[in-house]
């Protein structure tokens, strides 16, 4: 189940670009996305953040960060 999770976030991120957290929730069904990506890290794969901000359902500025292999792994 791990193994194919990894493998989704891998695959969309070759096909989008990049993924946040709640982009793998809410398009990948993954809830535990900081877990995946630390086990990704551990198996060699390296990504580059950068922090994002936008507004949530409330009008609050929330911070989140969006995932992007590095050059290397496409």
């Amino acid at each position: 189940m791990k193994l194919a999770q990894r493998h989704k976030i891998i695959m969309y991120i070759r096909k989008k670009g990049s993924i946040t957290t709640s982009e793998a929730y809410t398009d990948l069904g993954i809830t535990q996305f900081a877990t995946m990506v630390k086990e990704l890290k551990e198996e060699g794969y390296k990504f580059e953040t950068t922090w994002e901000r936008k507004r949530n359902r409330e009008g609050k500025i929330i911070k989140f960060k969006r995932y992007y292999l590095s050059k290397q792994f496409y």
